[in-house]
């Protein structure tokens, strides 16, 4: 038996999806390749504001997304969730110093990474003070909402 590639969903894939989602009115849009199951939704935060929620989810009886695995977290360490879906980037801009690594000492409000979505960079700071411990995504791997982005030993 073959088994297709996993197929990671890039930025530009992303973008063409959520544009035409925008240009034909539509509130949901569920894409499936190979082991990856796409669900787009258009959702209202608030009045006249519109932002997509996706979510990533394996097929039936293949291996789970990359990203996906839940894991528990060491008494001590607080996990730090994406607030909304994006692309993952440790840096300010490509080659620059990452915001933070492994067993850095950070400060709630200190910036630990960005989130683009739909084009925006959103900055993301910590909500505790302490050591980090574990960076969960990789450099450029698109999160999901409440993905874990970061264990913090608080």
């Amino acid at each position: 038996m073959t088994r297709e590639p996993d197929v990671d969903i890039d930025q530009k894939t992303l973008d063409e999806l959520i544009a035409l989602m925008q240009r034909d009115g539509l509130d949901r849009l569920r894409v499936e390749v190979g082991d990856v199951a796409l669900d787009l939704r258009m959702t209202s935060a608030n009045a006249g504001e519109r932002f997509v929620e996706a979510k990533r989810s394996a097929s039936a009886g293949h291996g789970r997304p990359r990203g996906d695995a839940v894991e528990e977290a060491p008494p001590g360490v607080t996990k730090m969730l994406a607030p909304l879906v994006g692309v993952f980037y440790r840096s300010p801009a490509p080659g620059a110093k990452p915001f933070v690594e492994v067993g850095d000492e950070v400060s709630a409000g200190q910036v630990l990474c960005i989130l683009e979505a739909m084009k925006l960079m959103n900055e993301i700071v910590s909500e505790h003070s302490g050591k980090i411990a574990k960076i969960c995504p990789e450099d450029g791997q698109l999160v999901s909402l409440h993905q874990e982005l970061f264990w913090i030993e608080t």
